[in-house]
């Protein structure tokens, strides 16, 4: 049974391996400059190895996404102090992560890197958002409110990324904290209209 769990965690230690390399290489140059064999040589992992988990370097950047969501509490959280809090649950830890890396040295993404990553975080959160209004209804044993409810989760995802750039562009940006106040200002309007805590 003890080997049987041994190629998952080679597996999530060449991925990790692969993101650090990924990372640290952003904070020395350009996104579009790096090229996958440089993040092969700083993670010490083979191009078989690479390509066996990831499609291209923004599949692998993408997939750092995933990690940041993984601090995400649960929809489901009974800390809620807000009607809102669990379907924007989302919002505060990304901004806070990204905050990190920009008081270390920053993310030089780079107009293009930024697009790729803000599409697949838009994906990402468009699902995820969709289970939160989908246990929420189910819960109320409703089907729809006056948004529909497509709408509602496209509306949200948007909202946060148009706020996200945003505050990346920001001369003088706003702490985590005031950009998430910012985007939840936005949308709570929407989510009371459309009847969703």
């Amino acid at each position: 049974m003890q080997d049987a769990r041994m190629p998952d965690r080679r597996v999530a230690r060449t991925q990790k391996l692969l993101r650090e390399a990924l990372h640290s290489l952003i904070r020395e140059k350009d996104y579009d400059s790096i090229v996958v064999k440089e993040i092969l040589d700083r993670a010490e992992v083979g191009r078989s190895a690479f390509y066996m988990h990831f499609r291209d370097k923004d599949d692998l950047l993408a997939s750092s996404i995933h990690d940041i969501l993984g601090s995400v509490p649960s929809a489901d959280s009974k800390a809620s102090d807000h009607r809102d809090k669990g379907i924007l649950a989302f919002s505060l830890p990304i901004f806070e992560h990204l905050d990190r890396h920009r008081r270390s040295g920053g993310l030089r993404l780079g107009p293009r890197g930024r697009a790729v990553l803000h599409a697949h975080l838009e994906r990402v959160l468009i699902e995820l958002i969709r289970q939160s209004v989908k246990r929420n209804l189910e819960k109320k044993r409703k089907t729809t409110g006056p948004i529909p409810q497509a709408l509602l989760v496209q509306f949200v995802a948007s909202t946060f990324i148009l706020v996200l750039n945003w505050w990346l562009d920001c001369e003088r940006p706003l702490s985590p904290e005031e950009a998430n106040n910012v985007f939840r200002a936005l949308v709570r309007p929407t989510l009371v209209t459309a009847d969703f805590p």
